[in-house]
């Protein structure tokens, strides 16, 4: 699979095989991480690995799933994640654009983890005070994100933009993701109206 393969294939998954990820692979992939660009290359950006299933089952409480499907879109008991990676920022390091270093780490964590053939969900709807106190993180950090991890048990697939960004579920609880038209939103050498 090239690049541009494992971009057009990564989706959210939000239904995962209960098959445990090898700890070689989950440290593969914050290592990839760790080698995104990084604001004047001040690297604020840690990584807590969550694979324990005890810890896993505790934070999956303190996160919130797929808005736009209600109930259904949380990850029902057998299909629920079995891995986390929390993304956390050293605000002491860089407290200003520690955004922009997250968004690039996470997205090298989302590609390779498509290309292992493994679902992720990237959550920012997190309890962070109760992740705080279960991981211990010092006051010090910032929690961005976690990314729920696991061999996919669902398929979602990219749809047309019809008006809606607005993701659903058919019958054969496939996911429709809208992603907006490659005309509407491409300018070539100034800004063009549509």
């Amino acid at each position: 699979m090239d690049i541009y393969e494992v971009i057009k294939k990564r989706r959210t998954i939000r239904r995962f095989e209960q098959k445990p990820i090898s700890n070689e692979l989950l440290i593969k992939f914050v290592d990839m991480a760790r080698l995104a660009p990084s604001a004047s290359n001040l690297q604020p950006l840690e990584y807590i690995i969550i694979n324990k299933k005890e810890v896993v089952d505790e934070i999956f409480s303190n996160l919130a799933w797929a808005g736009y499907l209600g109930e259904k879109g949380q990850p029902p008991e057998g299909k629920r994640p079995v891995s986390y990676i929390v993304v956390i920022a050293n605000k002491q390091i860089n407290f200003l654009k520690y955004k922009l270093d997250c968004g690039a780490a996470i997205e090298n964590i989302l590609l390779c983890a498509t290309y292992e053939g493994i679902g992720t969900c990237w959550i920012g709807s997190v309890n962070r005070k109760q992740v705080r106190k279960i991981l211990q993180i010092p006051g010090n950090y910032i929690i961005d994100s976690v990314i729920a991890l696991g061999y996919p048990a669902e398929k979602s697939v990219v749809e047309e933009f019809n008006g809606s960004v607005k993701y659903w579920k058919d019958e054969q609880e496939i996911m429709h993701v809208p992603k907006r038209n490659l005309k509407d939103i491409i300018h070539l050498n100034k800004f063009e109206v549509k």
